[in-house]
C-alpha cells in the first residue's frame, strides 16, 4: 500500500505556490479558477466539501444515511493510539470519516455522490469508508439513480488491520449489485488514488474520468522502485499515462467536469420504456434503407473498392459529430492500451441513448492515419469495443457500429496480444448481447476485422461500401499468383452493395450523396441518420429474448441450402 502523502490543500491561503510551475498565485484568483493554476494547469487538492460544492447543483443536496462502523476494532497503537488519531482527524476536518456522501444533482441529473477527503488520515480505506461507500451504493440502488465516486486515498487503513482489507471486497460487492441492476457508476479519480481504493471501487466503475495529473495505482512509485530496483518513466501512473495505456476513459480538467458528468449521468435510458424510446425516433423517410436488389445501383467491383477506400470518406467521429447529441468518447481496454483504430462512446440519436462504436481510419491527414493504424485495430481495440458493448447492455442502450477497416492489425505485437482471441470474443459477445445492434459498413468491410463489429440484428452497407473475406489484392496474390489481378478478384468476390444484398449478407443499402459520402459529409450523415432511425425504430420495441433469438437465426442461415431456419424473427 502507498505511504500517505500529507501535503495540505491550498484553498484558504492568501498566496499559493503552484507545485507544477512554482509561480505564486493570489488566493482569491486561485479559488476563482477552482484551485487550478492559471499558468500551468496544476490541480490542487480539494476537500470533500469543496469537491461536492463544485460538482453538485446548488440547493439540490441531501445527506445519505450515516452508518456507524466499528471504532478502533484492534485497539491499535503505534507511536500514538489510533483512537487519538481518529479524534484529531475528525476535529481537523469536521468529518466523521474520510468520505462524504450526498444525494444531489449535476446539471439537473440525479446522482448519489461519495467524495473522499485526503486530509482524513490520508483518505485511507477503513471500516468507516467501506460502510459509507456501501451505503451510497445501496442508496443509488434503492432510488435507481447513478453513483459518482470521487476518490483520493493513500491505501487501506493499517490501524484497522485485516478488517480494512475486507472493505475492498465489501465495496466491490456493492458495485456488483449496481451492475446487476443496470445502474451507471462513474469514478472521478483525483490525486492521489492508491492501494485498496484503486484496487476496488475506484476502478470498477463503468466510466473512469481522471483530473489532469492525478495519480492512480496499486503500489506507489517509491514502493515499486524500492522493491524492483526499476527506474520508472516520467509521468508514470499519472492520468495522462493511464489514458495512453487504456486504464481511464478520459482526462477532464476541473472546469469541464460538471458538463461532462452531466452528459454522462443523463445518458442511461429510463427503465422499461423501450416502446416510448422507439416513439422518440423521428418518422423514417421512405427509401431511407434500400431493401430491393433491383433498386441498388450497378457498379464496377473495382470501382466500388476504390470508392470505399477514398481517404476523405466520413469517419466514425465525423458521423458522431453530425448525428449524436451529448456524445462523449470513451477510451481504453482497461488492460493495456487505447487503440486509436476503434473509437466509441455514448450519445443521443434523435433523443434515443445509443452506444456508438466504429473503426476510425483518421481522415485525409497521413500522420493521423498512421496514428490510427489506418483503421486496423489491435486486440486492445476489440477489447475496448467489447467493454463499451457490455456497458450498453448493462444500461439497456442500443449499439450502433460503423465499420470501415482493411482488416484487423496484422502486426507481430497484435498476434502476441491475442488478435484472434479478441475477435472471437467479440463474435461471441455480440451473438448474445440483449440490446438492439445495428451495424453499417460505411467504407471497407475487411474480413474478420470487420465482422468483429458486425454480428448485428440489422446489417446495412452504405452505397459506397464493400464487404469481403479478403482484400482483392490478397485474393489475387494467393489465387491468381498476381497482385495485378486485383480488379478480377474484386469482381469474383462479389463484394459491392448490390451483390451483398442479393446474397442476404446485408439487410439493406444506405443511400449516399450522388458523388459519394466523401463529397458531402453532412448530407451523408443525414442519410445515415435516417437509415439508423428506421432500423432502430423497428428493433427497440423488441424484448431481449426475441432480439437474441432472431440474431442467431440470421447468422445461422448463412450457407444453408433451401429454406431451413434457425430461430424466429
Amino acid at each position: 500500500m502507498a505511504v500517505p502523502d500529507e501535503r495540505p490543500t491550498a484553498s484558504a491561503a492568501d498566496w499559493v505556490r503552484c507545485e507544477g510551475c512554482s509561480v505564486l498565485i493570489y488566493g482569491k484568483r486561485f479559488r476563482r479558477t477552482l484551485n487550478v493554476c492559471p499558468e500551468c494547469g496544476w490541480h490542487a487538492r480539494l476537500t470533500a466539501q469543496e469537491r461536492l460544492e463544485q460538482l453538485l447543483d446548488p440547493g439540490s443536496t441531501s445527506p445519505v444515511d450515516h452508518v456507524e462502523p466499528l471504532h478502533d476494532p484492534l485497539g491499535f497503537t503505534d507511536t500514538r493510539p489510533y483512537a487519538d488519531r481518529l479524534a484529531d482527524a475528525r476535529a481537523a476536518t469536521g468529518l466523521r470519516e474520510a468520505v462524504l456522501c450526498l444525494r444531489g444533482r449535476i446539471e439537473g441529473r440525479p446522482v448519489v455522490a461519495a467524495a473522499m477527503d485526503f486530509r482524513f488520515l490520508g483518505g485511507s480505506l477503513g471500516c468507516g469508508v467501506g460502510a459509507l461507500v456501501t451505503e451510497a451504493a445501496r442508496t443509488s440502488l434503492r432510488h435507481r439513480i447513478p453513483l459518482l465516486l470521487v476518490t483520493a486515498s493513500g491505501g487501506a487503513r493499517m490501524q484497522e488491520g485485516v478488517l480494512a482489507l475486507m472493505q475492498m471486497a465489501k465495496t466491490s460487492q456493492a458495485l456488483t449489485e449496481l451492475d446487476e441492476a443496470g445502474i451507471l457508476v462513474v469514478s472521478l479519480i483525483t490525486d492521489p488514488t492508491y492501494g485498496g481504493v484503486a484496487a476496488s471501487f475506484a476502478t470498477l466503475a463503468d466510466v473512469i474520468i481522471a483530473e489532469p495529473g492525478a495519480r492512480l495505482g496499486f503500489a506507489g512509485p517509491r514502493v515499486i522502485e524500492q522493491t524492483t530496483g526499476e527506474r520508472l518513466p516520467k509521468g508514470f501512473q499519472t492520468a495522462e499515462f493511464l489514458l495512453k495505456h487504456g486504464m481511464v476513459d478520459d482526462v477532464v480538467p476541473r472546469s469541464a467536469l460538471r458538463p461532462v458528468l452531466g452528459k454522462l449521468l443523463g445518458l442511461p435510458p429510463e427503465q422499461d420504456h423501450g416502446h416510448d424510446q422507439a416513439a422518440g425516433l423521428r418518422e423514417p423517410r421512405p427509401g431511407a434503407i434500400v431493401r430491393r436488389v433491383e433498386e441498388v445501383q450497378e457498379r464496377d467491383s473495382w470501382e466500388a473498392v476504390r470508392l470505399a477506400r477514398h481517404a476523405e470518406r466520413p469517419t466514425t467521429l465525423d458521423y458522431a459529430g453530425h448525428l449524436l447529441d451529448d456524445f462523449h468518447e470513451l477510451h481504453g481496454d482497461r488492460l493495456a492500451e487505447d487503440c486509436g483504430a476503434i473509437v466509441g462512446g455514448p450519445g443521443r440519436l434523435n433523443g434515443l441513448p445509443v452506444m456508438l462504436i466504429g473503426h476510425h481510419k483518421g481522415g485525409p491527414d497521413l500522420a493521423e492515419r498512421q496514428r490510427r493504424k489506418f483503421g486496423m485495430p489491435t486486440p486492445g481495440g476489440y477489447r475496448k469495443s467489447a467493454r463499451l458493448m457490455r456497458l450498453a447492455a448493462k444500461l439497456g442502450m442500443p449499439v450502433v457500429t460503423l465499420i470501415d477497416t482493411p482488416g484487423a492489425n496484422p502486426g507481430a505485437d497484435a498476434e502476441r496480444s491475442g488478435q484472434a482471441v479478441a475477435i472471437a470474443e467479440n463474435l461471441r459477445l455480440m451473438s448474445r448481447l440483449p440490446v438492439p445492434i445495428v451495424a453499417v459498413l460505411t467504407g471497407e468491410g475487411g474480413s474478420g476485422g470487420a465482422l468483429a463489429l458486425a454480428v448485428a440484428d440489422r446489417v446495412l452497407v452504405s452505397e459506397g461500401g464493400v464487404y469481403s473475406v479478403i482484400s482483392p489484392e490478397g485474393c489475387a496474390a494467393i489465387l491468381w499468383k498476381d497482385s495485378e489481378s486485383a480488379p478480377a478478384a474484386a469482381a469474383a468476390l462479389r463484394l459491392h452493395p448490390r451483390e451483398l444484398l442479393r446474397l442476404g449478407v446485408v439487410d439493406g443499402v444506405v443511400p449516399e450523396p450522388p458523388d459519394g459520402a466523401h463529397s458531402d459529409h453532412a448530407a451523408a450523415a443525414g442519410l445515415l441518420g435516417e437509415a439508423l432511425a428506421t432500423a432502430l425504430g423497428e428493433l427497440v420495441p423488441w424484448e431481449a429474448e426475441r432480439l437474441v433469438r432472431a440474431r442467431r437465426g440470421r447468422f445461422g442461415r448463412f450457407g444453408v441450402d433451401g429454406d431451413e431456419r434457425e430461430g424466429a424473427s
